[in-house]
């Protein structure tokens, strides 16, 4: 992710922002003598601060700019940052980001029975525009199904006139690909309720299993569930 363009920031907020503690639990630390600036114990919680010098416990700030991941959700996690429903997939992340100030959310979800590519980020303004429909990013998902997908399927789903069940309008132009026995690859540029289950049941197919491996520039790889890696850049095509 860029980083924005360096700017003095209260202390106290660029703990919290970064998840280390509350802007009120700020004061003890700078007691402690835990955060330095340029190498020297921190005068005050209020006081403005270049993030590129602060330090808390000799080390650099974790992420000041702000956060962007790919993660690889494992089936029977929820996301959401409640656990009513089962474990979360927040809680499988270091704890400091769990605390941090945005918090840092997913850019749309997967069912709970669903696995594969997400991306988090503590950005609410990237959240929004990468989900918003209009820009049309693209996913990509691998799909097993209880029965063959026949290849008249291609064309229907690529006609943008497709209506899922209980629907008044037609799901936007999807890449289908066939790829073996019960097996298809579907790319979509929307993000509907349940889209993918409730496109193959409009055409009698149940899905199986559903995993993403793609969004946008993003490849998920041979990132292991319940993993994740920090993204560096931003790439222009989602800017």
């Amino acid at each position: 992710m860029p980083p924005s363009p360096s700017r003095p920031r209260r202390l106290d907020q660029l703990l919290s922002a970064c998840g280390y503690c509350s802007r009120r639990e700020a004061k003890g630390w700078v007691k402690q003598g835990w955060v330095t600036v340029d190498g020297l114990a921190a005068e005050s919680p209020d006081q403005k601060v270049d993030p590129a010098r602060v330090q808390v416990e000799g080390e650099p700030l974790d992420h000041p700019d702000g956060l962007l991941v790919l993660f690889h959700k494992p089936v029977g996690t929820i996301c959401t940052h409640e656990d009513e429903e089962g474990p979360t997939i927040y809680g499988l992340l270091p704890e400091r980001w769990r605390h941090r100030n945005p918090p840092v959310s997913s850019v749309g979800r997967l069912d709970k029975d669903a696995s594969g590519l997400l991306v988090l980020t503590d950005d609410g303004a990237l959240v929004q525009k990468w989900t918003a429909p209009r820009h049309h990013v693209p996913k990509l998902y691998e799909v097993e199904l209880d029965r063959d997908p026949l290849p008249e399927w291609v064309a229907i789903f690529a006609s943008g006139t497709f209506l899922m069940p209980g629907e008044s309008k037609p799901c936007a132009p999807a890449k289908l690909e066939l790829v073996g026995p019960k097996r298809a690859r579907l790319e979509l540029t929307e993000g509907r309720f349940h889209q993918v289950k409730r496109m193959f049941a409009g055409l009698g197919a149940v899905v199986q299993t559903l995993h993403r491996s793609r969004f946008g520039p993003y490849e998920l790889g041979d990132l292991a569930p319940g993993s994740w890696k920090v993204v560096s850049d931003l790439p222009a095509t989602m800017e």
